[in-house]
């Protein structure tokens, strides 16, 4: 092994190693070399290690930082000329192991730079090698050295569109195209650049925003023995995009593919929000691997117990919670967003178990958490799109608290409530109506408005909305954990059979309600997060739980865009509806001054019942200054009901929208019918929406297309 060691004096040698300075941490590129800096506060020495192959066993050279000159408080420094960007490397750091007392330096294990834009898995990467004592260099990811300048935007730009008209899109890169049945190049399937392929695809889906499930490197091994983590929540490298999703092989490929992804959704209209993951690591809790944060500092990164300095306070259900209490944890989040939004151009970040974030170094939740604070200021981050999961592992649930006035949630409620109210369930009513308008009774303080909530009926953690209506239960053996794992709370309904079926009643009636969870979503004030494949029914056959299924059970079937050819007709008219009307971009909640005319029915005008035995409701909204008028009316009951009509001014009648008990393309007709008569017969357990016209009482068409 050739180890350098920076000495204390000048150099003669003008292609030696020199001092270094502290910043920028990380791996900084000029023109005359490389700047490396990495924290430790507890490392007694820190060595740099240049590779120059992913498969090594051992460094090409090693570079001894000397404690004199190349620390300077807790930051270890060092420069290397000549050298560029593409350069594989590594941390070995040393110092006390001592477990019981919150330290677990090993200075056999090769680290990960915590500021490593990108980072490669050699074939045989073994998270059980980082987890066991010993030299793990020839199976350990290494750090890659980028120049975060080299690239050519054209141009591009973060799009900063406003978040009243957003429609998200949560979807998992490599799942949206990894079936063969994609149509996506066999080379290009799972990746960054099949995605770019499937852009189209969304164009005319009419999202407007697409949330990534994690694309910061993570372990793929994280998972039980014979399984692969197909999720990402484990991450590994923050600033890095995960390499098994670049189709191009060298060490620079992931960074660039990943640049041509947001490049192209911008080209297109359609911002891109990242799945962040910052309460935790996938170092795990005792007896996990050392890949970096633990190997440099782990007592700094993370909530330690104070009582046993050998575990850890887990607030996240993964064995460990990081420390977003110290300084240097907090910059380290503040600069990997800054970093995704400077050089990566991404236009916002849905924060994964935000809750834990806002948890003080005794466990205690803050009242002003800082970094929650720090990111809401944050200048560079003051035109992005930041949503918070609001919650984690430990039962802390702040979706009506969260901090901040530009937060916006996960609403948690409106998704069960939802749920409850489409299938049936009593005692509904009420919350289904304040769901409808934006949950202003669960967004209480004045400065709130209707953007603040993040309305969601599925997600990728649950059931896909064609199983929410297919399946009582979870399914989840096929993730060998014999069903415990995954919520038994889903609140879903078969509608009278569980799982497939050739009943036509049956799945007449589940088609039924995957469309009235579809017009729930969509009428509600609030911004609507759709999950992918639902337009098309996507099922993983009552698995809640596929973060292991890295197969067709939580892939994209593309067979479905035409197997399902009617709902994604239906799906895609009133994306384009909605984002027509004003009535949906509004800013304060309906009935407020300022906003749209908001009327409460029942079955009788005027007469809404958001009793415990009310199964049905009925909203009117009136746009005066855009001439918008709506009437929605939502029949959860097991019966037709017959509701009145409000009656319109002179030469206006109501027109019929949509009514997801009729057959495609009946359920959204592109000739929208009058009324003739003053009340309208809504079938058992469906949506209809009229929208009032004035002219001529011929059918009239709807161009939404």
């Amino acid at each position: 092994m050739n180890i350098s060691q920076v000495g204390s004096g000048p150099s003669e040698n003008s292609s030696a190693p020199r001092p270094g300075i502290t910043f920028p941490i990380g791996a900084t590129v000029s023109a005359a070399g490389t700047n490396f800096c990495v924290y430790s506060r507890g490392a007694t020495s820190i060595t740099l290690a240049l590779f120059d192959d992913a498969e090594d066993a051992e460094p090409a050279l090693c570079v001894r930082l000397d404690p004199e000159t190349n620390r300077t408080y807790h930051y270890w420094h060092v420069f290397v000329p000549g050298l560029c960007a593409g350069q594989l490397y590594g941390y070995y750091a040393d110092g006390p192991d001592q477990p019981d007392q919150g330290s677990m330096f090993d200075r056999q294990k090769l680290l990960i730079d915590p500021y490593a834009f990108a980072v490669v898995l050699p074939v045989g990467y073994s998270r059980a090698a980082a987890a066991r004592p010993g030299d793990n260099t020839s199976t350990a990811p290494k750090s890659v050295v980028v120049d975060s300048d080299a690239y050519d935007w054209e141009g591009d730009q973060p799009l900063k569109r406003a978040f009243d008209d957003s429609i998200i899109y949560e979807l998992h890169v490599r799942g949206f195209t990894a079936n063969p049945n994609s149509g996506v190049n066999a080379a290009e399937r799972g990746t960054y650049a099949g995605l770019i392929d499937k852009i189209p695809f969304l164009q005319d889906l009419g999202v407007t925003t697409v949330e990534l499930m994690p694309v910061l490197q993570f372990d793929p091994q994280d998972a039980p023995e014979g399984f692969t983590n197909s999720w990402g929540y484990q991450p590994m490298a923050l600033f890095a995009p995960h390499s098994a999703y670049s189709s191009r092989r060298e060490p620079l490929g992931p960074v660039q593919e990943f640049r041509d992804l947001v490049k192209a959704f911008h080209r297109a209209g359609i911002e891109v929000i990242l799945d962040v993951v910052f309460n935790h690591t996938a170092e795990g809790g005792p007896g996990g691997p050392v890949l970096s944060l633990r190997g440099l500092d782990n007592p700094t990164y993370y909530l330690v117990d104070p009582n046993a300095r050998g575990t850890y306070d887990d607030y996240t259900g993964t064995g460990n919670t990081v420390n977003a209490n110290e300084t240097i944890v907090r910059r380290l989040i503040l600069d990997c967003l800054r970093h995704w939004v400077q050089h990566m151009h991404v236009d916002g970040f849905r924060f994964d178990l935000a809750a834990a974030l806002s948890r003080g170094e005794d466990g205690s939740p803050l009242k002003d958490p800082p970094i929650l604070w720090d990111i809401e200021t944050d200048p560079v981050l003051a035109g992005t799109k930041i949503i918070a999961e609001a919650w984690d592992a430990a039962g802390l649930y702040e979706v009506s608290t969260f901090v901040g006035d530009r937060w916006a949630v996960w609403n948690g409620r409106y998704r069960d409530t939802v749920r409850r109210f489409i299938k049936g369930d009593s005692g509904q009513a009420g919350g289904f109506a304040d769901s409808l308008v934006g949950s202003a009774q669960l967004f209480q303080r004045p400065d709130r408005d209707p953007t603040r909530s993040i309305n969601f009926v599925t997600a990728h953690d649950g059931f896909t909305l064609n199983d929410l209506v297919s399946y009582d239960a979870k399914h989840n053996l096929a993730n060998g954990e014999d069903n415990r794992d995954g919520s038994d709370s889903n609140d879903s309904w078969n509608c009278g059979v569980e799982g497939p079926t050739d009943d036509p009643l049956v799945g007449q009636l589940r088609g039924q309600q995957v469309r009235n969870f579809f017009m729930a979503l969509l009428v509600s004030q609030g911004r609507p997060m759709m999950l992918m494949g639902d337009e098309v029914r996507r099922t993983q056959r009552g698995n809640t739980n596929t973060y292991c299924q890295d197969n067709e059970l939580s892939w994209y079937d593309w067979d479905l865009v035409k197997g399902e050819a009617g709902l994604l007709r239906f799906v895609r008219k009133f994306l384009a509806f909605r984002r027509g009307s004003f009535l949906f971009t509004d800013r304060h909640f309906w009935g407020e001054p300022g906003s749209a005319r908001l009327i409460w029915h029942g079955v009788e005008l005027h007469q809404p019942d958001f009793g415990e035995d009310s199964h049905s409701l009925a909203l009117e909204l009136i746009h005066p200054a855009r001439s918008e008028h709506l009437y929605v009316i939502f029949n959860a009951f097991w019966e037709a009901l017959d509701f009145s009509l409000p009656v319109l001014p002179d030469g206006q009648f109501w027109r019929g929208l949509v009514d997801t008990a009729q057959p495609s393309p009946q359920d959204f007709p592109d000739l929208p019918q009058p009324l003739a008569d003053a009340t309208c017969l809504v079938a058992a357990r469906s949506t209809v929406i009229l929208i009032a016209d004035q002219g001529s009482s011929e059918p009239a068409p709807v161009a939404l297309d």
